[in-house]
């Protein structure tokens, strides 16, 4: 590892030791795609009071709202694509390395860095497709938006159920399944990896707290620090994208 940075020379020691890994991502990897953090002071949270989902479910101006604000957002953002940091963490599913990649994010960047889907958990849901929250058929968000567009009308099922954009709202319940599979792949592994996350949104953050008590090393690779960088076993205060890159490069 001559002319290696010796943090990058400990953390690629922890992945080159590791049998089983598992990484735990959010919003830190996206935002060098371009994709806002809402949760950062000044992102959209901090200037629009997010839409519960209680609220979502009671008030037809409420749904009428929420989608006016998820096209808005849509065509703020634009195209994106992966970055170094998702196609390096496709890199290494692609190895054999790491067993999930568990996301919070919504943007589907993982699926189209090339991570196969039945390694990614995505815990907070899709906002690249909607659903209908009564009989779950899957809806494509263009489709959504003609019909939308056309009346001005909240959309709702054949079934006569809601349909929304298939995230995880405040107020709504966390997606059992995925929660399952995130927390068996967790107890699973002996290096749990968060990239870009500020460990601050429960349950989610739980999880690599749950690796280390079950004796797996913890590695943190985010900007600020977080409130687990005293139980890890290395922090990485960096960019997700460039130190990830440097991780997976060969030599």
């Amino acid at each position: 590892m001559t002319g290696i940075d010796p943090i990058i020379g400990r953390a690629r020691r922890l992945l080159t030791e590791s049998r089983r890994t598992v990484v735990f991502s959010g919003a830190g990897i996206s935002t060098e795609s371009g994709i806002p953090d809402f949760r950062s002071p000044g992102g959209l949270w901090s200037r629009l009071r997010p839409i519960d989902f209680q609220e979502f479910l009671a008030s037809e101006a409420a749904r009428r709202e929420a989608w006016r604000r998820k096209f808005e957002l849509d065509d703020a953002i634009g195209a994106v694509q992966p970055n170094a940091g998702h196609r390096a963490v496709a890199r290494l599913v692609a190895a054999g390395r790491v067993s999930h990649v568990l996301t919070q994010n919504i943007d589907g960047l993982h699926r189209a860095s090339g991570v196969p889907a039945d390694r990614i958990v995505e815990l907070h849901g899709n906002g690249t497709y909607a659903a209908c929250l009564a009989c779950h058929k899957r809806y494509a968000l263009a489709d959504i938006r003609v019909r939308f567009e056309a009346d001005g009308a909240a959309p709702v099922c054949a079934c006569g159920g809601y349909i929304k954009s298939a995230t995880v709202s405040f107020g709504q319940p966390m997606p059992l399944h995925a929660m399952r599979v995130a927390e068996a792949a967790t107890l699973a592994c002996d290096l749990f990896v968060v990239i870009g996350s500020s460990l601050q949104v429960y349950p989610a953050a739980s999880l690599p707290e749950l690796a280390r008590r079950n004796g797996a090393r913890l590695l943190i690779i985010n900007r600020e620090p977080t409130p687990l960088d005293a139980i890890a076993n290395l922090v990485l205060h960096a960019e997700s994208g460039p130190t990830l890159a440097a991780l997976v490069a060969d030599g």
